[in-house]
C-alpha cells in the first residue's frame, strides 16, 4: 500500500469509528446523514435491488452495511486492511474491497456504474487540493449521468476551536507555522486530518464539474456539546436530532459544525 499512507493506517488500526458514530454526537452525524442518503434513494424508480450503491472509504460499513440491509447493491471500497475486516465479520450483503479512492480504475470499477456514490472518509485524510479534486473525479467517474454523489468534510473552525483552544494546542499550533493570517489550518500528513472551509468545497465541485443540490451540516454543534447531550434523556435527545435536522442546512451555521456534506449531481 502507498507508502503515504502508513500513519492512516497505524491510526485506523486503533481508532474505533464504530464507538464514535455509535456516540451521541457520532449518532447526530450518522442519522442525518442517512436521512438524506434515503431521500435521495427513494428517488430513483427501481427496485432497490437494482439499484447500485459505491461507499468509497467505507471503514467499517456503517453506512453501507444497514444501506445493503435496506435491499440496495453495496459495494464497499476500504483502505485501511483492519476495517475492512471488521466490514467482512458482519456478515452483510456488501461487496467489501480494499482500495483507494484517488484510483478506483485499479479495482476494476468502471465508467458510469453506481446510480450513488457516498465518500465520507477519504476527503479528511487527504491534504491537497489537487488529491481531493482526484478522489472527486474518480467518484464522478463511476457515478451514472443523474447519479448522485454525498461528499463529506471536516471543516476548519471546527479544528481550530476544538484542537487549538479548547485543547489547548494553540501555541504549539502557531509554532509549527498550522495556521494562515486569518486561520485557515495547514495540515500534512502526519497531522492525519485536513479541514476545509466552505469556499474550498465549493471550489472542488466546480473543478470536478458537479452541480451542487445542497450543502448541510449533519452534525452542528454536536462534536462541541457532547457532554451535555450524554446528560440528556431519551426524549430529550431526540429534541435535539430534530433541532439540527430543522437547522442542518442553514448557510450561516454549516461551517461551524464539525463536518459538512456536500450533496452533488453528476
Amino acid at each position: 500500500m502507498e507508502k503515504q499512507f502508513d500513519n492512516l493506517i497505524d491510526y485506523y488500526n486503533k481508532f474505533s469509528e464504530e464507538k464514535r458514530l455509535d456516540s451521541r454526537h457520532g449518532q447526530v452525524e450518522f442519522r442525518i446523514s442517512m436521512k438524506y442518503i434515503r431521500e435521495y434513494l427513494s428517488q430513483i424508480n427501481r427496485p432497490k435491488d437494482e439499484i447500485r450503491i459505491v461507499d468509497i472509504g467505507a471503514g467499517t460499513g456503517r453506512y453501507a452495511v444497514p444501506l445493503a440491509e435496506e435491499g440496495y447493491d453495496v459495494t464497499a471500497v476500504e483502505l485501511v486492511r483492519y476495517n475492512l475486516g471488521v466490514l467482512k465479520t458482519k456478515k452483510s450483503a456488501v461487496k467489501a474491497i480494499q482500495g483507494n479512492a484517488l484510483d478506483l480504475r485499479k479495482l476494476r470499477l468502471e465508467d458510469e456504474t453506481f446510480d450513488v456514490a457516498i465518500l465520507f472518509g477519504p476527503m479528511y485524510h487527504l491534504f491537497s487540493h489537487e488529491d481531493k479534486l482526484q478522489a472527486l473525479t474518480e467518484a464522478k467517474r463511476v457515478t451514472k449521468t443523474g447519479g448522485v454523489i454525498f461528499v463529506a468534510y471536516c471543516m476548519n473552525e471546527y479544528g481550530v476551536i476544538t484542537y487549538a483552544f479548547k485543547e489547548n494546542h494553540v501555541r504549539e499550533c502557531r509554532e509549527a507555522g498550522r495556521f494562515t493570517g486569518d486561520y485557515h489550518t495547514i495540515s500534512r500528513p502526519e497531522n492525519l486530518y485536513d479541514y476545509v472551509r466552505v469556499e474550498d468545497i465549493r471550489r472542488l465541485s466546480s473543478d470536478a464539474g458537479l452541480t451542487r443540490l445542497k450543502l448541510l451540516s449533519p452534525d452542528g454543534p454536536a462534536d462541541y456539546i457532547r457532554t451535555a447531550l450524554n446528560r440528556l434523556t431519551e426524549e430529550e435527545f431526540e429534541e435535539f436530532i430534530r433541532y439540527q435536522e430543522a437547522v442542518c442546512e442553514r448557510e450561516d451555521l454549516i461551517g461551524a459544525g464539525a463536518h459538512t456534506v456536500d450533496i452533488l449531481r453528476k
